[in-house]
């Protein structure tokens, strides 16, 4: 089993497994039609529906295999502001996905971009990762603009790959490789 040592704590922030107990924080920015628009398949959540998505989020503390996800919550002094997650998608390649999602009266101040970087400082640092990749929606400005801020590269684009609330949609792909992430200004969390 791989896990961080928590809580991670950076200057502004302490990362931790997601309890059922940040049920109305989460609640707070998954029934936000604005939070899911770029998901897929995502349409804001009932209080029930937001109650099952926090009770898997808990269980996902650990990679215990290939195809695990790692789901941290974000905390402040205002509670859970949102959600970094990376699913280790290849053991043999050592490559790693990033997700994210995050309440949108908190975004504007680096907090997400301080969050995203202390869970890539994990998966480089402590559990060796070569890389790690992010896709969104071409459309989603704002997670292409924070991968970027993560020394991410754009390196596809795949033209009509998916069906999106029943459109083809384009995808961007983001990635960065641990030498890349090493020789970047990245500093691990304090």
């Amino acid at each position: 089993m791989f896990q961080p040592t928590y809580p991670i704590r950076t200057a502004r922030l302490a990362l931790r497994p997601v309890t059922i107990d940040d049920l109305d924080d989460v609640y707070a920015f998954q029934r936000r039609p604005d939070v899911v628009r770029w998901m897929l398949g995502a349409e804001p959540r009932t209080r029930e529906q937001s109650r099952v998505s926090v009770l898997a989020m808990a269980g996902e503390d650990a990679w215990r295999a290939e195809g695990d996800c790692l789901t941290v919550a974000v905390v402040t002094d205002a509670g859970v502001i949102g959600i970094v997650e990376l699913v280790w998608r290849s053991q043999s390649d050592r490559t790693a996905e990033l997700g994210f999602v995050f309440h949108p009266d908190h975004c504007g101040r680096g907090l997400a971009t301080e969050a995203a970087t202390a869970v890539l400082a994990w998966g480089f640092t402590e559990f060796g990762l070569h890389r790690v990749y992010g896709r969104c929606h071409c459309r989603n400005a704002a997670s292409a603009r924070m991968m970027t801020r993560l020394g991410m590269r754009q390196e596809a684009r795949h033209v009509e790959s998916y069906r999106f609330k029943g459109e083809w949609a384009d995808q961007l792909v983001f990635a960065i490789l641990a030498h890349e992430w090493q020789a970047g200004t990245r500093t691990p969390p304090s």
